[in-house]
């Protein structure tokens, strides 16, 4: 890259040079206006910035179908969460507006006409750009029409095969009520003309019967089918597939007209834990009833019969404003599995390969290299490697005498689950916290407990009323000089495959003050102990709220007595309307304070004589930004955390959260190396404005600089010091500021 990087004595001094404030543009005075940005037009913002990068032509080609394909699975879980618990508030007649003076009434209608925006968008995007865009490269998606006779042989004997056996057609009469639906599976629904009866048929008997049928296109087969051709690739559709035989389901009658729809339901488990004599099962029982939930949204391929609509409302119970016409095929999700086909590097990301930590290079006894300093680890530029090796040898290690860990989301073949089971078995004292309401990972987390449990861990499956949320092991050791405790902390889940895509940091500590934290909360979390206080950690949902707000507070204090105060913090939400209130009064106060948030804010920065001296900015690119990370300038002394908590009710009030501090002066350099380069970014960075409204920089006042790709360089760069050899970026090359970044004109 072009620019060096910078050096100074502390974070504070490079501030004023990263970090720019803008007022509104229109200068009035918006203290008379609403303080907050609606939560969930918040998150709709947030799911089109991750569409601007679907549709960014400088962006590799099967990347941008990527992303098409996340804004879709998404916006499917906005649906299912929290439209659905909208749906609920206003069916119960609650008219209590939120924070930003929205009712549920009203935020219905908002979502309902900018997410029909949103999936004309996404659409046309697909049909209009990235379609002919990979017809360039030889990718095609066919229909049946245009296969060639050989193809359309192959067709018919996987058909014969595979597929036939396991559709099963549920015919719609008196005698067959409407079938439930499952919640976000692919269903023909097929009209019946004409019934093929000898002799003739009442017709007063054949008015009554109801002329359609649903054929459910099946899950456990591939939706993508990829066909020989002489070049390229060529896919065709399951549902396509099964349109073009569909005649082959049916004996005795004449087929109309076919539709293809896919509903949403409600996927919002709503249990009283407390009264739950048994969680792990009142959860299973949930899991099983998210498919049967409440249809809060149809979609419906655009050239339906629209007589076949009125059957599909009516039985689906379900308004006009949740339909949704879909000029091309359902659920792009599957866009994502075109990678899986193609093998074509130079339609991807260049290839980068997590890099081995350098405190642990080479390194064999990781309990060694803690006990001399402390480690901070980055991923997914440094490899998850050290963390499972850690509690692997841990598991084997005679001197570990304990392994202490929360899970929240793991990998579905977790080495770690596997490495607590192994210490289980070695009669190794484990404990073991797993999270059962996870959402959506809830079957999964079911299947780790109990394994966990035959293995012979003591497993926790959540505390009552509050979701575990923090990242943290604890490992006991018996060495030469008594009992050492080493604990590894983190913003991110013990996840190796997430590991690799979602940026965390961790640290890994031997500090006795950290192991002794550690040990207090897991028998706070195991038993009836609360600590009366705390030497290091900052938990939630006791401390991490009161912590917050002192440290804002004297932050402003120290503006108002004419001393610098910074505030600089990087998260994935902002909602929590007391800390925005008590940044609000900090920036009035003189308060600079810059924040990286990646998805919902709800604050309203650059307002003057309310937020003149906030600035929000979000970063959206190759790998999802999930790191959390506080900073307080704190009159000199620069207090530095990292958190597993986002600004957020649910992480201050409902969740077991970890803050935690960054002391050592190496760590700490770490970590606001970070800070330094994502406020540099000028090449994934979007600036939010006052209305909510987010707008690239303006790269004709920057260098080109993508803060990802810097970070990925510095892990190599660091390693290559290691080996004394070549530093190799040729990999890495800026984005070209030539081609235009829109089209026209975010999860």
């Amino acid at each position: 890259m072009s620019r060096k990087p910078i050096k100074s004595d502390n974070f504070f001094s490079e501030l004023s040079s990263l970090v720019n404030f803008e007022r509104a543009k229109n200068g009035e005075d918006a203290l008379s206006e609403n303080r907050y940005i609606n939560r969930e037009l918040s998150w709709l913002e947030f799911n089109l910035r991750v569409l601007d990068e679907a549709r960014d032509t400088e962006n590799p080609l099967l990347e941008r179908l990527n992303f098409l394909a996340i804004t879709c699975s998404n916006l499917d879980e906005f649906f299912m969460i929290r439209v659905a618990s909208l749906k609920d508030q206003f069916n119960a007649g609650y008219k209590t507006p939120d924070p930003s003076g929205m009712k549920p009434a009203d935020q219905l209608a908002a979502i309902s006409e900018k997410t029909h925006s949103m999936v004309k968008r996404q659409y046309s995007t697909f049909l209009r750009s990235i379609l002919p865009a990979l017809e360039k490269k030889d990718i095609r998606f066919a229909v049946m029409d245009e296969l060639t006779a050989e193809q359309q042989k192959v067709v018919e004997h996987y058909f014969e095969s595979t597929v036939f056996p396991v559709l099963t057609p549920l015919s719609v009469d008196a005698g067959s009520p409407f079938p439930l639906i499952a919640n976000q599976t692919l269903n023909l629904i097929v009209r019946i003309e004409k019934e093929k009866q000898k002799g003739g048929a009442n017709p007063k008997e054949k008015q009554k019967r109801k002329p359609f049928a649903i054929v459910q296109i099946p899950s456990v087969l591939p939706r993508l089918f990829q066909l020989p051709a002489e070049s390229g690739h060529t896919f065709v559709l399951l549902e396509d597939i099964v349109t073009h035989f569909i005649g082959r389901l049916f004996s005795g009658v004449k087929i109309g007209t076919i539709s293809c729809f896919r509903i949403m339901r409600n996927a919002d488990l709503a249990f009283d834990d407390e009264d739950a004599a048994d969680l792990l099962q009142e959860i299973e029982t949930q899991v099983r009833q998210r498919q049967w939930g409440e249809v809060i949204r149809l979609e419906i391929q655009g050239s339906f019969d629209p007589e076949i609509l009125p059957i599909l409302t009516g039985n689906l119970e379900i308004s006009d404003r949740d339909i949704y016409s879909i000029p091309g095929p359902l659920d792009l999700t599957y866009l994502s599995k075109v990678q899986k086909y193609v093998d074509a590097p130079e339609l991807r990301y260049p290839p980068f390969l997590p890099q081995p930590s350098p405190a642990f290079y080479e390194q064999d006894d990781l309990f060694a290299v803690i006990r001399k300093k402390d480690v901070i680890l980055h991923h997914p530029f440094e490899a998850f490697d050290p963390v499972v090796k850690l509690i692997r040898d841990a598991a084997a290690d005679p001197n570990v005498l304990a392994i202490k860990q929360t899970l929240y989301r793991v990998s579905g073949q977790s080495p770690i689950i596997n490495a607590l089971a192994e210490a289980a078995l070695s009669k190794k004292r484990v404990l073991v916290l797993v999270e059962l309401r996870a959402r959506f990972d809830e079957e999964n987390n079911i299947h780790w407990a109990k394994k966990l449990e035959q293995a012979g861990c003591h497993v926790i499956y959540g505390l009552i009323g509050l979701k575990t949320h923090s990242k943290i092991t604890l490992i006991v050791r018996s060495e030469d000089d008594g009992i050492r405790r080493y604990v590894h902390l983190g913003t991110g889940n013990y996840n190796d495959i997430t590991a690799k895509i979602y940026t965390d940091l961790s640290l890994l500590t031997c500090s006795e003050a950290f192991g002794r934290d550690a040990t207090d909360f897991f028998n706070m979390i195991s038993g009836y102990s609360v600590p009366l206080s705390w030497r290091k950690f900052v938990p939630a949902p006791k401390w991490l709220r009161n912590d917050t707000l002192e440290r804002i507070h004297n932050e402003q204090k120290n503006a108002e007595a004419g001393h610098p105060a910074w505030i600089v913090a990087k998260l994935n939400s902002l909602v929590d309307p007391e800390l925005i209130d008590a940044l609000y009064s900090a920036s009035q106060a003189g308060v600079k304070i810059a924040l990286i948030v990646r998805g919902i804010c709800c604050l309203r920065p650059g307002i003057q004589g309310l937020s003149e001296n906030i600035s929000v900015r979000s970063l959206v690119g190759r790998f999802l930004e999930h790191s959390r990370i506080y900073y307080f300038y704190n009159d000199g002394h620069e207090d530095l955390f990292l958190s597993s908590a986002d600004w957020m009710p649910r992480n201050m009030d409902r969740r077991i959260e970890l803050q935690f501090p960054i002391e050592d002066p190496k760590t700490r350099d770490r970590v606001f190396q970070v800070f330094k380069v994502q406020l540099q970014d000028a090449d994934r960075t979007r600036i939010m404005y006052p209305d909510g409204s987010y707008h690239r920089v303006d790269r004709r006042k920057q260098e080109p600089f993508d803060s990802q790709i810097r970070l990925c360089e510095e892990a190599i760069a660091a390693v290559a010091a290691l080996k004394s050899q070549p530093r190799d970026f040729a990999r890495f090359i800026p984005r070209t500021t030539t081609a235009s970044k829109q089209e026209t004109e975010e999860t």
